[in-house]
C-alpha cells in the first residue's frame, strides 16, 4: 500500500503574501492624505477671514459715502503701468478746483492678502499727473482703490495684472 497523499505546500509568512498588503494599503494613503492635508491647513494662510470683521462692516457705510461724493465730483482717472520700470502714471479729472499734492493708491489682490501693497503717487510739477512706483506684482486679478490724503473721496476699479497696463478708474 503506498501512501497518495502529497504534504500541502509551506504557507509562507503573512509579509509575502498579497492580501495583506492589499487590504492595509487604502488606510495608509487615507492616513498619509489626511498627514499631508493638514500640514497645508496649517503651513498656508487664506488671508480671506478679518479679525475685525465686525468693524469692517460698519465701514461699509463711509466707503459708499466717499464713493458718492467722487460721483457727486465726476472723478476718473486714466492709469498707464511700466511693467519693466513699474512705474505708474495718472492722470486725474474732475470737478476739482485744485489737484490734490498726493494720491493713495492701494493695490489689493482679490484672494491673497499677503500681495497687497499701498503706493503713494505724487502730482507732477506740471501738475496735470501724479507718479509713483510699485513693487514687484504678481499675476492675477486685483482690486485697485484711489484716495486722496484727505480722504474725502474715492475711487475704485479692477484689472488683471499683468495682462492690462492701461487702466481706467471711473466713479461711476
Amino acid at each position: 500500500m503506498t501512501n497518495n497523499t502529497t504534504n500541502p505546500p509551506p504557507i509562507p509568512p503573512w509579509y509575502k503574501q498579497f492580501w495583506p498588503w492589499f487590504l492595509m494599503f487604502f488606510p495608509a494613503v487615507a492616513v498619509i492624505a489626511g498627514t499631508i492635508t493638514i500640514i497645508i491647513a496649517v503651513k498656508t494662510d487664506d488671508g480671506l477671514v478679518k479679525d475685525d470683521y465686525y468693524k469692517a462692516g460698519l465701514a461699509i457705510n463711509k466707503t459708499l459715502e466717499l464713493e458718492q461724493k467722487a460721483r457727486e465730483m465726476d472723478l476718473s482717472a486714466d492709469v498707464s503701468w511700466d511693467q519693466l520700470t513699474q512705474t505708474v502714471t495718472l492722470n486725474l479729472s474732475g470737478k476739482m478746483s485744485k489737484l490734490p499734492p498726493r494720491l493713495t493708491m492701494q493695490l489689493a489682490h482679490t484672494t491673497r492678502a499677503n500681495y497687497d501693497q499701498t503706493v503713494t503717487l505724487f502730482l507732477a510739477p506740471d501738475e496735470k499727473s501724479y507718479t509713483g512706483r510699485l513693487k514687484t506684482v504678481k499675476r492675477g486679478s486685483w482690486l485697485i482703490i484711489l484716495e486722496p490724503e484727505e480722504k474725502n473721496w474715492r475711487i475704485n476699479g479692477r484689472v488683471t495684472l499683468p495682462k492690462q497696463t492701461q487702466w481706467h478708474l471711473n466713479s461711476k
